[in-house]
């Protein structure tokens, strides 16, 4: 897969090993930096990116993850998710159609982020009974509003 990552200033090495790591898995990176100290821009650049599906998946990272997140939901087809333990991770893609995940590099240690990041990438979203439905009723909200 072709992942986007991208962080603020603080969060800078910590995606650099991040992006290492996802390459050691298999997958080709995107990098769309950290020198904005607005991360809200990193993380809209990141999720038009993957909007666009000119990147499969992203990752984000700030001190918490939440203003990524917050920031890259406000793209209308980017469905990112603050993850914090690997079960979340899976689900964000099996349950919610999550197209990226958001971890916080001063919330999150580093083998923790690794296996977050893993347990996301190894998931891949089939629409079903159980989550097809509500997942139809975001994005049909989101093309309505």
């Amino acid at each position: 897969m072709k992942i986007a990552m991208g962080c603020d200033p603080n969060a800078q090495l910590y995606k650099e090993e991040m992006m290492a790591f996802v390459k050691s898995l298999g997958h080709e990176v995107v990098d769309f930096g950290s020198d904005d100290i607005i991360y809200a821009h990193v993380a809209t650049k990141v999720g038009e990116a993957v909007a666009a599906k000119q990147c499969d998946r992203g990752i984000l990272f700030c001190g918490t993850g939440i203003g990524v997140m917050l920031a890259a939901n406000k793209v209308k087809g980017a469905y990112a998710a603050n993850v914090g333990n690997a079960y979340a991770a899976k689900r964000a893609c099996l349950s919610n159609n999550c197209n990226i995940i958001t971890i916080g590099c001063q919330t999150t240690g580093n083998m923790l982020a690794k296996e977050l990041i893993s347990a996301y990438l190894e998931c891949e979203y089939v629409y079903n009974e159980r989550s097809g439905k509500k997942v139809d009723a975001i994005v049909e909200y989101e093309q309505t509003h």
